[in-house]
């Protein structure tokens, strides 16, 4: 229970603090006004019940119509608190959803943690990171208000609503117990408490696997979704190699997954349900039962077993929270967890057991890229192939080439300041890097954004994105730019988004270029041409290649190979290998 309150506490902390903070405070308070308004309506009713009993007890037709009047008041006055502090409650949410979202999300930014909490890249990876930013934030704000806000106001009202029934049952209980005769005093304040603790105890000891049932049902849920958006992004490979029963399979052991949880959850809720829901069912009428004794001995009038029987439910009601908001403070502690086990994890994302993180990474104002001594692991400990030292110049090129699965990619992603396990130094100068995939991103926003991340099109102006275009052989898509959705690259083939990406450079003019298998999709003159293009353009610029065939439209070029042996030679058209230790060789064309 500790653990659950601290977590609670520290996501609260998140979504009140920070600038405009008074605003939720102000709110909150103004929900919880109105709540209390509807406690003092509620001890009203109490006292509505006795007149209006006592009316029909007495036959009086004129007093039980004047309190049928002030009962249409008093319901007006409750619908009206209960509809404003609802409103004000919505708005709240709203407010500290956002709140909440945007730390998460920064945090989840932050450090790249979104890069390396992913499988196999770190030792605590993140499941279905898209569903606890967009849903738990919201459903962890709804449980925070709702919950809150009706514990404070029923600890407000127990108080009201105890004093009343202490008042009302002034009269004892006579018991004889094993020949000792027992005199009970305000007997129906002490039933109420040993009946709900009684009752707490049983609905904690039945439903106590409902938490991590809950929190096993959001993840098959988000895992099910997450397929289903696979299917949508894949849709031409899958469609071209007829893969939908091989698509049905994968979905329907997913849903087979949410299925069996499902069981599991609903039975656990019908166990629960066997005890919580009979005991919602007779809150209302076990406190007429045991007024009875006071009625029978002539201790209350009808109106007074009424206005009694009211308020040893109100109190019951108020007692019984923790049972009715069961399921829902479950599923709170499970939204809770999944929301602190992301934030934790993005604090340390690369932390992994049994890898080194002792990469250093100097930055100089300017000068060469360097790499020595760079040795680099698996997330789990696993050495891969040795780096050779490399010294790269503004201006030069350097070819890295190697088997597939060498570990190309790997090193890519740690000149870029990406990949941590391992040990050695990567020297970069302070300028701008751009990293280029294999198969680049395309953005729902359309045709301009992906041409010009991570700037904002805005900033760089119709014109020169069309330039940027036209350049790279993208001429038939400057159409496209006016449309701000997926129609605008829609039908891109492979080609055309590197091509896409080729643009991006040119946009951004990055003076470190990594390019991984970036030109892959397209054919050996159109490569040739768009990598002249390229150096003709960013003349200063230093490029890192990885590519299985060599980039000779870029100019002399170094070579470094991973998993092998280097040597140098005077031309690229003769490429010899030595078994000696790794090094780096130079190339011209």
């Amino acid at each position: 229970m500790g653990v659950v309150l601290r977590r609670i506490f520290i996501l609260t902390r998140y979504a009140v603090s920070g600038p405009g903070s008074w605003f939720a405070y102000l709110l909150y308070s103004a929900a919880l006004g109105f709540q209390f308004a509807g406690v003092w309506i509620s001890v009203q009713q109490i006292a509505w019940s006795k007149a209006f009993y006592d009316a029909l007890e007495n036959r009086d037709a004129g007093a039980a119509l004047t309190e049928i009047g002030h009962f249409g008041l008093l319901v007006g006055a409750s619908a009206t608190f209960y509809l404003a502090g609802n409103w004000l409650k919505k708005r709240l949410m709203l407010f500290l959803r956002q709140r909440l979202t945007e730390r998460v999300q920064d945090m989840w930014l932050s450090n790249k943690a979104y890069w390396h909490l992913r499988p196999g890249y770190s030792a605590l990876p993140v499941d279905n990171p898209d569903q606890r930013i967009a849903e738990d934030c919201r459903q962890l704000v709804d449980r925070l208000l709702k919950e809150t806000l009706d514990l404070i106001s029923r600890i407000v009202g127990l108080t009201s609503y105890l004093a009343v029934l202490w008042s009302l049952s002034s009269f004892p209980l006579a018991l004889s117990l094993f020949g000792v005769d027992i005199l009970i005093s305000h007997y129906m304040v002490w039933a109420a408490f040993l009946y709900v603790a009684l009752s707490s105890l049983i609905t904690h000891l039945l439903g106590r696997p409902i938490k991590g049932l809950v929190f096993s049902q959001e993840r098959q849920e988000a895992n099910f979704r997450h397929a289903l958006i696979q299917l949508r992004d894949g849709a031409d490979e899958i469609a071209q190699a007829s893969g939908e029963e091989a698509e049905r399979r994968r979905l329907n052991r997913r849903f087979d997954a949410i299925r069996k949880n499902w069981f599991q959850l609903i039975n656990a809720e019908l166990l629960l349900g066997l005890f919580v829901r009979p005991y919602f069912q007779t809150v209302l009428r076990i406190p007429t039962f045991l007024a009875l004794p006071a009625y029978f001995a002539g201790s209350v009038t009808l109106g007074g077993l009424m206005q009694l029987a009211s308020a040893f439910s109100q109190v019951t009601t108020s007692l019984s929270w923790f049972i009715f908001s069961y399921r829902d403070l479950a599923e709170f502690a499970a939204v809770a967890e999944r929301l602190d086990l992301l934030i934790k994890a993005t604090q340390a994302p690369w932390s992994s057991p049994d890898a080194v993180c002792d990469i250093e990474r100097p930055r100089l104002p300017n000068g060469p890229l360097q790499l020595y001594g760079l040795a680099l692991t698996t997330p789990q400990g696993k050495a891969l192939a040795p780096v050779p030292d490399l010294k790269l110049n503004p201006g030069e090129t350097v070819w890295v080439k190697g088997a597939s699965g060498v570990g190309k990619s790997t090193l890519l992603s740690a000149i870029s300041g990406l990949w941590p396990y391992g040990a050695g130094t990567v020297s970069l100068p302070e300028v701008k890097l751009l990293a280029l995939p294999q198969v680049p991103r395309v953005f729902p926003e359309g045709l301009a954004h992906a041409a010009t991340y991570p700037q904002d099109p805005g900033a760089v102006g119709k014109a020169d994105i069309e330039n940027a275009l036209q350049k790279v052989g993208l001429s038939h898509r400057v159409a496209a730019l006016n449309q701000s959705d997926e129609e605008g690259y829609a039908g891109l083939s492979v080609g055309e988004r590197q091509r896409l990406a080729l643009a991006r450079v040119l946009l951004n003019r990055p003076d470190i270029l990594i390019l991984d298998e970036a030109t892959s999709a397209l054919d050996a003159r159109s490569e040739a041409e768009l990598l002249t293009l390229l150096r003709c353009e960013l003349p200063d610029a230093m490029i890192i290649c990885a590519a299985h065939r060599p980039p000779e439209a870029l100019g002399s070029f170094k070579v470094l190979e991973l998993g092998g042996s280097l040597a140098e030679t005077p031309s690229s058209e003769t490429i010899m290998s030595f078994e000696s230790s790794p090094t780096f060789a130079t190339f011209g064309n």
